[in-house]
């Protein structure tokens, strides 16, 4: 199934699987609820967090070169 771009950002903006299911009606899309889950569950993995960059890189740096690092963190 071929998406344009505007329906990527407002599936991405979607809080939850219902909601990307009444996208998906308005912009008459069939979409099964297991398709829509795959869906959100890949839409919701492409967006990381600072917590989750620092728990995948080990944490903040405490002391970059004798510098505060905290600015970075």
């Amino acid at each position: 199934m071929k998406f344009t771009k505007e329906q990527i950002q407002k599936a991405a903006a979607c809080k939850s699987v219902e909601e990307l299911l009444e996208l998906a009606k308005a912009e008459g899309i069939a979409l099964a609820k297991e398709e829509a889950e795959k869906y959100f569950a890949q839409l919701s993995g492409t967006a990381l967090k600072l917590d989750d960059i620092k728990a995948v890189s080990g944490g903040c740096l405490t002391n970059l070169c004798g510098a505060d690092a905290s600015a970075i963190c």
